[in-house]
């Protein structure tokens, strides 16, 4: 009895059963699995470069054809089989084993992770850095050799429904891999494998979408030990992003013969971004990402097919719906972006230096709630102004991803249709806005809506766990710093 007992303890520790859940549980679970995906195509079909964004019958529902809706966003002939191909399925592959052969060859540092709630760090090799710049390098030689028509940039063009697809299949099965390996963790384990909190409430399709497994690592022949949500998190999708915009701009070039500065605008913030955070690469290690959440659906959907795909929308409109910004438009984005960035660095230096040193003449003047935990919470500065001020700073800096697209929409038309104020493809098609202008913004400012929702929703995850850990001194604390995100709003 007493070993059974002792044996139902280590369990417990290693899977402890939670019925607290987010997403909406099981059935938001299910419906963020299989609609996810199919909203990552529609995206890609009805905001298209056969007929415009949005296709023009979407304009019309109360007279829509669902034969011409077909026509106009290019319909496979055989069906959502056409939206699957073995050679965007194998191309897709050879750049994750790219990724991998990178991460087993080229120079990088092997630092250690946080602590684990079973005891011991796990080791990480990261070089995410370098494989990028490796990559970018390859890619740049072969623009350099055969500009627009480099076979990587027209191959993504020519399948970038099959590519998304491609990527569908690598999340799903890397989810499936990873939930049906997480029953052979075993209390004690020598390879320090433990399951996330979160994940072990006991719903299969909860458990699969949020990720049972903590930090599930797999060891490949050649290749070695790879921590798989370390890897997924900083390397194929990331980079994915800077070469997608790439391929849009390569794109534009094919259509028009020029290059517009609103594209080149928004690849390069982005590229700066994406690049600034896997050069910060040992930062991840700390992140609720790798020390609290499991490796699931969530995740892997994410990181791969989510963020390329759906964050790259903008440069994809831009490639056939041109725009120069002019050195006005520059300044003005460039104004927004740089006070986001502001807000958002000067903000988290601030909380940094107060955490490492509250005695420093940049940070003792600010005020603060001392804890019964013995923590200390900023109640002035930029941190008085709200409790994740933060978060507005980089909600900010969303907008400059979208505004260089305007007021979108287009409708394209055929050679020789003289419509006014067209621009016009070197194949003599014809973009206008026409009724579809404004139409288009549920496209390209679908991101900003997007990274508020999150954002709110991690400061929701956020006040729950600071209000266990604090206590009444939270409820304290929120009375002292009344906003969340954004002073007089929320």
């Amino acid at each position: 009895m007493a070993g059974k007992q002792k044996q139902a303890v280590a369990k417990k520790e290693v899977a402890p059963r939670q019925q607290h859940y987010e997403f909406g549980g099981p059935i938001g679970a299910f419906v963020i699995t299989f609609g996810l995906p199919i909203l990552v195509h529609v995206f890609n079909l009805f905001c298209n470069d056969i007929s415009g964004c949005p296709a023009p019958s979407l304009l019309h529902p109360k007279s829509l054809d669902l034969a011409q809706l077909k026509r106009e966003i290019g319909w496979p002939e055989n069906g959502v089989f056409g939206l699957f191909s073995w050679s965007a399925t194998l191309w897709t592959l050879g750049y994750y084993t790219l990724s991998l052969v990178q991460y087993r060859i080229l120079p990088g540092h092997h630092v250690e992770g946080t602590e684990l709630s079973t005891g011991g760090r796990l080791k990480y090799k990261l070089n995410a850095f370098n494989s990028a710049m490796c990559t970018l390098a390859i890619l740049a030689a072969g623009t350099i050799a055969q500009g627009a028509e480099f076979p990587v940039w027209t191959f993504i063009s020519d399948n970038f429904a099959q590519i998304i697809s491609a990527n569908i299949l690598v999340a799903s099965a890397l989810a499936i891999f990873v939930y049906v390996r997480s029953f052979d963790v075993k209390p004690g384990n020598k390879d320090m494998r433990e399951l996330a909190a979160g994940g072990a409430t006991g719903s299969l399709i909860y458990d699969f979408y949020i990720g049972r497994e903590l930090n599930p690592r797999i060891t490949l022949p050649l290749i070695g030990e790879v921590d798989i949500k370390e890897f997924m998190e900083m390397r194929p999708g990331l980079l994915g992003w800077i070469i997608l915009n790439c391929a849009f701009i390569a794109k534009q070039y094919r259509l028009y013969g020029y290059v517009t500065d609103s594209i080149l605008f928004i690849t390069a913030i982005q590229a700066v971004y994406v690049l600034d955070g896997i050069y910060m690469e040992p930062a991840v290690l700390t992140t609720m990402d790798i020390t609290t959440d499991g490796f699931g659906f969530m995740l892997s959907f994410g990181d791969v097919v989510w963020l390329p795909f759906m964050y790259s929308t903008q440069t994809r409109y831009l490639a056939v719906h041109p725009q120069q910004l002019g050195a006005f438009g520059l300044i003005a984005v460039g104004a927004v972006l740089a006070a986001g960035y502001s807000i958002f660095r000067l903000s988290n230096s601030q909380k940094n230096n107060f955490r490492r040193n509250p005695e420093d003449s940049s940070v003792k003047h600010l005020t603060y709630l001392q804890t019964k935990t013995g923590s200390r919470l900023i109640t002035s500065g930029w941190w008085g102004i709200a409790r994740h001020i933060n978060y507005a700073g980089d909600w900010l800096q969303s907008w400059p991803y979208s505004l260089p697209t305007g007021i979108a929409g287009y409708q394209i038309l055929s050679a020789g249709s003289g419509a006014p104020g067209a621009i016009t493809m070197l194949d003599g098609r014809e973009v206008v806005q026409g009724e579809a202008r404004g139409w288009g913004m549920v496209f390209t400012y679908f991101y900003i809506l997007y990274f508020a929702i999150l954002l709110i929703h991690r400061d929701l995850r956020d006040d729950e766990k600071c209000s266990k850990k604090y206590g009444e001194d939270w409820e304290k604390y929120k009375k002292l710093v009344k906003w969340r995100i954004v002073p007089g709003i929320y």
